[in-house]
């Protein structure tokens, strides 16, 4: 790789910025000062420095978000603020995206990666990635939501879920439920529920296939997953990466 475009796409600024510094003799390759951005670098192999500080090449990122209500899972949007418009310059810079996507209102278990080979294994139908969600809800939930839900519910359009797996913890006026499905329909979780003659008034994202919303991550909070987070994760792209 070019030794410009390593320390560029590791967030030491564009190339134009990363010329300079080699131009003034702060890049060293082996501890020796490099000025040539065109000098080719083995990332296996040299070192790379910058004034002293190890250069680490990262390719991709990959970051659990505990997303807020009112905040839209998206890269950007002219009216409204977005799950990236909570990431620091450095996470920024990578360009993530999320994966997959909550309601504006929803909270909880949010990926950002710019993976775009894993974000496609995780959302794949095929694929049937567990998705569990808290939710609170308006009306009793029954031991009878529970086995319609089990076989699959007919949506407002027609569409016919695949079954879920619905577990009361509180049955009440307001009932306060766990559901695990395998899809994501547009607003799948308050749908269902609709289709059982019931209001979703509150809903979080806990899980995403092994991915657990850490729960020592506040309401906007983000950190970067664990290497046992992140080898548990690829376990479901079963297609050949590089490297």
């Amino acid at each position: 790789m070019r030794l410009d475009k390593l320390l560029s796409n590791t967030g030491y600024g564009s190339r134009k910025e990363v010329r300079q510094l080699l131009k003034k003799g702060m890049i060293r390759v082996n501890g020796a000062v490099m000025k040539d951005p065109a000098q080719h670098v083995d990332l296996d192999k040299d070192a790379v420095s910058l004034l002293g500080e190890e250069v680490v090449y990262k390719e991709f990122i990959y970051l659990m978000l505990n997303k807020p209500p009112g905040v839209l899972s998206a890269t950007e949007d002219s009216r409204d603020r977005t799950v990236v418009d909570l990431l620091g310059a450095e996470e920024r810079h990578f360009q993530p995206f999320p994966v997959g996507r909550l309601d504006k209102d929803t909270e909880g278990l949010l990926l950002l990666t710019n993976d775009g080979q894993l974000a496609h294994s995780l959302l794949a139908p095929k694929k049937e990635v567990p998705k569990t969600y808290f939710a609170k809800v308006s009306g009793c939930v029954t031991e009878e939501d529970v086995n319609e839900f089990s076989k699959g519910v007919v949506l407002d359009d027609g569409y016919e879920t695949k079954p879920g797996f619905l577990n009361i913890l509180h049955s009440g006026e307001i009932s306060e439920i766990e559901l695990t499905i395998t899809e994501g329909k547009f607003h799948q979780v308050k749908r269902m529920f609709e289709s059982v003659g019931k209001k979703v008034v509150y809903l979080k994202r806990l899980t995403m296939g092994p991915l657990k919303l850490d729960g020592n991550l506040q309401l906007g909070e983000y950190r970067e997953l664990t290497d046992v987070e992140l080898q548990e994760l690829l376990k479901l792209d079963s297609s050949k990466r590089k490297g």
